[in-house]
């Protein structure tokens, strides 16, 4: 059997479009603590990162309230929100087509996030994506993003060759991750960071849209090299 290949997922921004959840979550966190109200876009900004990463990158400074509480009135309203009727973090258009034409016998899928496990196995079992992904690298297991451990466990976990590796994200942190783990980086233009930034962050190349992203994935993959 030959070697196998691996494509590797981000999931906010990249799978699934949760910016608006994410920011009413962030925006009960900083009212819970008198710290008024954050930017929409500024929490987009952070999208990706683990969660007290994305907390303590957007506190004040000064504000004297430590990110590790902020994140846990982080994580106590993003469960109220999703006990909410109408509760949705949609798919993006084509990418379940993306994932099918992707996914060989030889070529298999994972995921690395910013979510918490427990967030993205629930997130992957309402879109009946639970199975679909080999290896699920989050925060919980170590550090997270533009870290390359979550990339490098992945590798570990499957066998897969760096240069036989995409990662598929919508962020700096996504592309700078996959440059420091060796792996090809593929930006989305979808997402929470414009395509000029992923660019810039590393990525070498960025789709457009799902068929976009399956046709650079495979071409990828086809050169074999990282550089």
């Amino acid at each position: 059997m030959a070697d196998p290949r691996l494509i590797v997922f981000d999931v906010d921004g990249t799978l699934v479009d949760s910016q608006h959840n994410i920011v009413h979550a962030m925006t009960a966190a900083w009212e819970a603590h008198g710290l008024g109200t954050p930017s929409a876009d500024a929490v987009r900004r952070v999208v990706g990162l683990a969660l007290e990463d994305a907390v303590a990158a957007l506190l004040p400074d000064g504000c004297g309230v430590p990110a590790a509480r902020v994140a846990d009135s982080y994580r106590q309203a993003f469960f109220d929100l999703k006990a909410r009727p109408g509760f949705d973090e949609p798919l993006f258009p084509g990418l379940r087509a993306a994932l099918d034409a992707v996914e060989t016998d030889n070529t298999l899928l994972g995921v690395a996030t910013g979510k918490s496990r427990r967030g993205l196995e629930g997130l992957l079992e309402r879109h009946g994506l639970a199975g679909r992904f080999v290896t699920l690298q989050t925060p919980d297991d170590g550090p997270g993003k533009p870290d390359p451990a979550m990339l490098r466990r992945a590798l570990d976990a499957t066998g897969a060759d760096a240069a036989a590796t995409v990662m598929v994200g919508d962020t700096v942190y996504d592309m700078r991750m996959a440059r420091a783990a060796g792996t090809h980086a593929l930006g989305v233009a979808w997402g929470y960071h414009p395509a000029d930034e992923l660019h810039a962050g590393g990525a070498h190349a960025v789709a457009a849209d799902g068929a976009d992203l399956a046709r650079l994935t495979n071409h990828l993959l086809e050169v074999r090299s990282c550089a």
